[in-house]
């Protein structure tokens, strides 16, 4: 599920990585590869790939992010390692470089909740950064829409009726807040020809909620998006405030869904089976 507001066409993504950026990362003789195996457009350039960012601000923070994780270690995670360019920025007009790592998308949906885990255990040690007070984009506003924290205008047809409906049965959490990766879904990538390589995680989307929360996002796309199946739920039950966790990803699902440009009341369907079976959990308020 695309978080970012649509800007229309990219011209970025027809040719890739254009001469001076592919000069900025030291790969300038390189021919770029599509890695349509990779989520979002990327290229690889000899070991990198080059991929365009929306938000050079988040861009950047993140590379700091997985730089200073990868120092720490992450224990059963793979990072893709961001690339400076030759004076010293993160992104370069527009495009972010990172050491290549193998891999692709695959629907072990359980094993992505794992590496949430595993994620946010070394996430735990990171700062609370200024990025998540200041950012106003979709995602931002979804979230804190979701927790109660802000109102946003949402579409009733395409998620704003069943967002009011559910933020009725909406209780606090109680669990203590940190650095988590609120966008995991569809962006670990699993190496087909190694199976006992660890997960790669290739950045960082921040938000400042309880571990738990991060799993239960996970759970919720996997459901609405991944043909997961509804046993997930329970596999998972063992972790703290499990229900309202998974109503409160819920939430900041529909509250994307309603803000997005590009969704629609089809595209709904997937969060609606995903409430029936979170719903099922709730007790009636």
């Amino acid at each position: 599920m695309a978080g970012a507001e649509s800007a229309g066409p990219d011209p970025r993504l027809e040719h890739g990585p254009p001469e001076h950026v592919r000069t900025a990362f030291g790969v300038r003789e390189s021919v770029p590869r599509p890695r349509p195996d990779l989520p979002g457009p990327a290229w690889r350039c000899d070991g990198l790939v080059l991929r365009p960012v929306a938000d050079t601000v988040l861009a950047a923070w993140s590379a700091g992010a997985i730089e200073e994780l990868a120092t720490i270690g992450v224990d059963g995670l793979r990072l893709a390692r961001p690339v400076r360019a030759s004076d010293g920025r993160r992104v370069v007009a527009g495009w972010a470089a990172s050491h290549d790592v193998a891999g692709r998308v695959e629907p072990r949906h359980d094993d992505v909740v794992a590496a949430s885990l595993r994620l946010h255990r070394a996430t735990a040690r990171l700062e609370r950064p200024r990025l998540v007070d200041d950012r106003d984009d979709l995602l931002a506003r979804a979230d804190r829409a979701a927790f109660g924290e802000r109102t946003v205008a949402l579409d009733a047809e395409t998620g704003g009726t069943l967002f009011t409906e559910l933020a009725r049965r909406r209780r606090p959490l109680e669990r203590p807040s940190q650095l988590v990766h609120g966008d995991l879904f569809g962006t670990v990538l699993f190496d087909p020809s190694d199976p006992s390589a660890a997960p790669a995680v290739l950045d960082l989307v921040p938000f400042w909620r309880p571990v738990e929360w991060g799993a239960a996002v996970v759970v919720i796309d996997a459901l609405a998006w991944g043909g997961a199946d509804p046993g997930i739920i329970t596999r998972w039950a063992h972790l703290a405030a499990w229900p309202q966790m998974l109503l409160h990803a819920l939430l900041f699902r529909l509250a994307v869904h309603a803000q997005h440009p590009s969704c629609t009341r089809e595209s709904l369907q997937g969060l609606e089976h995903a409430a029936r079976l979170v719903g099922s959990l709730l007790p009636a308020y």
